[in-house]
């Protein structure tokens, strides 16, 4: 019995002696043959890289750059490169890459532990600030009105009913302003934002929004969206929407939108001829005044757009 059991502990000796440890070939990396940019992010740099793994020896990145701080695009500096575990990449952080060429585009290679490679191309695509410039405003167009399925709510320019407002500082002291963007910078979330200068334009006017029917209601909270003269914008790429503050730091929030036609339901639309900065509006209800302009424009307004042209 005894010879027995000592045949059976050299049997097992010698078996653990020839099982390799699972975990020297992971400190060796031998099984190890990722080669991924998994993220990375140049000076000047707007928003997020796109970065896509096309197959095991490709892959595309894709970034947009503020073209207003960048002079050379033919040193634009990575200042972040996180690689997968164990990866090494042909170009460091610190470095730069010169995207100064017909297609403004770079490469970078990227090795695995097992020396497995994967080439990226990256391209870079010039950022330009669409809303700088200054534009004419040409109309003021409001959607509201209690019980739309009753047919109570209209699309109405402010001016067809010019009776409802002051003669001179009406909606009409708007038709001849122009607002004008400057771009300042980028906020750290990648915003852009800047200065928008809203000119009073010849007569030196802006509208002061009072429904001057019975009961006079001042309206300037709903129609008073851009501020009048000197004021802050900010544009959000990710949601499209641009928020305005006011020298007394209170904002408003709108979008701008193309040239296009709008459903707004019930056989009512509204047509933009070329472009138009556009507001949602939080009216309230109101049964008891429903068809008429005091409910439409006072009540229960639902929508605004200030029509501009780019000049």
């Amino acid at each position: 019995m005894k010879k027995i059991t000592y045949i059976l502990a050299i049997v097992i000796v010698s078996m653990t002696s020839c099982v390799q440890d699972p975990w020297d070939d992971v400190e060796e990396s031998g099984w190890n043959n990722e080669r991924s940019v998994l993220d990375i992010q140049f000076e000047n740099q707007v928003g997020t890289a796109s970065i896509e793994r096309v197959n095991t020896e490709t892959g595309n990145i894709e970034f947009t750059i503020n073209t207003y701080a960048v002079e050379d695009f033919s040193a634009i500096k990575i200042m972040k490169l996180t690689l997968s575990y164990g990866g090494e990449s042909s170009v460091e952080a610190g470095q730069t890459l010169n995207f100064d060429n017909a297609s403004n585009s770079a490469t970078l290679m990227v090795s695995s532990p097992t020396g497995k490679t994967r080439e990226y191309t990256i391209t870079v695509d010039p950022f330009e600030e669409t809303l700088v410039g200054t534009y004419a405003i040409t109309n003021v167009v409001v959607y509201g009105g209690t019980g739309p399925e009753y047919g109570g709510a209209s699309v109405i320019p402010m001016m067809n009913k010019p009776w409802l407002w002051d003669e001179t500082n009406g909606p009409s002291a708007e038709l001849d302003n122009t607002l004008t963007f400057e771009f300042g910078g980028f906020t750290e979330e990648g915003n852009t934002y800047g200065t928008v200068i809203n000119n009073a334009g010849d007569d030196g006017l802006y509208a002061d929004f009072i429904f001057t029917r019975d009961p006079v209601t001042d309206v300037n909270n709903f129609y008073r969206k851009i501020p009048t003269g000197e004021g802050q914008w900010e544009r959000n790429y990710t949601t499209g929407n641009i928020n305005f503050t006011f020298s007394d730091g209170s904002t408003t929030t709108g979008t701008l939108i193309g040239a296009g036609t709008e459903d707004m339901g019930y056989d009512k639309s509204k047509t933009t001829e070329n472009q138009a900065f556009v507001f949602s509006l939080s009216g309230t209800d109101d049964w008891d005044n429903i068809y008429s302009d005091y409910d439409k424009f006072v009540r229960r307004p639902r929508r605004y757009w200030i029509d501009v042209t780019k000049q």
